[in-house]
């Protein structure tokens, strides 16, 4: 029996000696075919076109295809969790907002675990969303916004990309800082969405300013105001929902995510790649032209110090909002 346990324990080492060797090699070759990177929503949306102006230079940086994965559903759920149960080699990755830290406290039982089934990669970008309205409600300011819910409670219909979305959360947050009565109407994300808003099917809706800013120009939609307490420099004239709301200031965040288990070398190379990205000036350009801001990510010890602080804020959040729980 001596001698079976003595060869079990040299067996189990020389295994765990070939699997670090085949880890090693992996990383070393690392990247050796395509990447994707998986965005939650359908194409034409904010993520979306985000995650399609870095992959694109993450591609130079990396020597290596990187391509975009539409998984929408279940206000973002569907493709986070398709990260989840993907390989952690370093191929797959997604581009997540706020839905990561609203789970654990919206979904009595969450669909996956924020701290302990990613691996964060790089914090990429944060904006805020524009209140728009569809050109025929009569209404051009969130104060006659909120003044004509009251006259019609339940009646005015808004449109979201899902249950625990940024969109879906601003909304029920400004419902309950003024008392009002709107009625959601979800949908597969923001694209299609908009598409409704357009044609007057719903009402408004927060929406990012990338697919906005096109529809604005042209009279398909009217900017009520803008989430943060301070003005879009691409929309000036476009007031800060606080100013008919004190204290509203919400903004989204965009993260890159890995499945938990990656190994280290190779999340360090991607998490490099992405933050010369996120430094670069044609970036920030190209960000600006949408409505965000570009973030020079932190490290990856902060980056998980960054997703705990977040999962406690919109926990307080969807509370406030009276909606934890409800799934």
């Amino acid at each position: 029996m001596k001698k079976i346990r003595q060869l079990s324990a040299a067996l189990l080492a020389i295994a765990a000696i070939v699997l670090t060797a085949h880890a090693q090699a992996e990383a070393q070759s690392y990247p050796s075919r395509p990447i994707r990177i998986i965005s939650p929503f359908p194409a034409g949306g904010g993520n979306d076109v985000l995650a399609r102006i870095i992959a694109a230079k993450v591609s130079e940086r990396l020597k290596a295809t990187v391509v975009i994965e539409n998984r929408p559903g279940a206000g973002a759920v569907i493709g986070i969790q398709a990260l989840a149960k993907s390989p952690p080699d370093g191929y797959s990755l997604v581009l997540s907002g706020s839905t990561l830290a609203v789970a654990p406290t919206l979904y009595k039982k969450p669909p996956f675990d924020a701290s302990k089934d990613f691996e964060p990669v790089a914090l990429v970008a944060h904006y805020p969303f524009l209140l728009v309205a569809t050109a025929s409600l009569p209404v051009k300011s969130v104060a006659e916004l909120i003044k004509l819910a009251k006259q019609k409670p339940g009646e005015i219909m808004y449109a979201s990309p899902g249950i625990a979305t940024s969109q879906n959360l601003f909304t029920e947050l400004l419902k309950v800082q003024t008392g009002i009565d709107l009625r959601q109407i979800p949908y597969n994300g923001t694209a299609p969405a908009v598409v409704d808003i357009v044609a007057g099917r719903v009402a408004v809706m927060f929406a990012a300013a990338a697919p906005s800013i096109p529809l604005m120009k042209d009279g398909s939609l009217r900017a009520l105001g803008v989430s943060s307490a301070a003005r879009l420099a691409e929309l000036p004239d476009v007031p800060p929902i606080a100013d008919a709301v004190p204290g509203f200031d919400e903004s989204n965040w965009s993260i890159v995510l890995a499945p938990a288990g990656t190994p280290s070398d190779i999340v360090d190379r991607l998490h490099q790649a992405f933050k010369e990205v996120m430094a670069m000036p044609e970036i920030e350009k190209q960000l600006a032209n949408i409505g965000m801001l570009p973030i020079v990510t932190p490290s990856r010890d902060d980056l998980r110090k960054f997703v705990s602080t977040e999962v406690t804020r919109w926990g307080k959040i969807v509370q406030q909002a009276g909606i934890a729980g409800s799934q």
